[in-house]
C-alpha cells in the first residue's frame, strides 16, 4: 500500500497537469484542468456506459470522483466563507451522484454532473485575471 493513501487520484491530477501544461505555480489554472479532467473521465465513462463496458466505466468514474474529492478537500472553508462551503457541498452533491451512476448505470446522472462541473468551469474562468493575481498573492 502507498504511503499516500490516494496516490492514484494523484496520478490522475499529475496527468491533468501535464496534459495541459499547467505549471503547479498557477493554481487557477490548475483548477481549471482538473474540472476539465474530470469531464473529460465522464464523458468517457458515459460511452462506456452506453456501450455495455461496466469496468472501463467505473474506473473513469472512479477517477473522476478522486479529481471531485480532491477539488472538494483543497477549498479554505475559513477564507472561502460561504462560497467555499457551498463549493463543497455541490463537490459532495456531485461526488455522490457519480457513485450513483456508476452503481445504477444512469446515463442522466452523468449529465446531470457534466452540467454542473461545466457552470462552475464557466464561473471560474469568469473570474478576471487581476482578481485571481490578487487572491493569489494573498491580498
Amino acid at each position: 500500500m502507498s504511503a499516500y493513501p490516494r496516490a492514484g487520484n494523484l496520478a490522475a491530477y499529475q496527468t491533468v497537469a501535464t496534459h495541459g501544461g499547467v505549471a503547479a505555480s498557477d493554481p487557477h489554472g490548475l483548477i481549471v484542468m482538473m474540472l476539465d479532467g474530470a469531464m473529460e473521465r465522464i464523458a468517457a465513462a458515459r460511452g462506456y456506459m452506453a456501450n455495455n463496458v461496466f469496468s472501463e466505466k467505473g474506473r473513469l468514474i472512479g477517477r473522476a470522483a478522486g479529481i471531485v474529492d480532491e477539488l472538494r478537500i483543497s477549498l479554505d472553508l475559513v477564507r472561502g466563507g460561504t462560497l467555499a462551503q457551498n463549493l463543497e457541498a455541490l463537490y459532495d452533491y456531485i461526488g455522490r451522484q457519480l457513485l450513483r451512476a456508476n452503481a445504477e448505470n444512469r446515463l442522466d446522472l452523468l449529465d446531470e454532473v457534466t452540467g454542473l462541473l461545466q457552470e462552475i468551469r464557466t464561473a471560474w474562468i469568469a473570474i478576471p485575471a487581476d482578481a485571481r493575481t490578487a487572491r493569489a498573492a494573498g491580498k
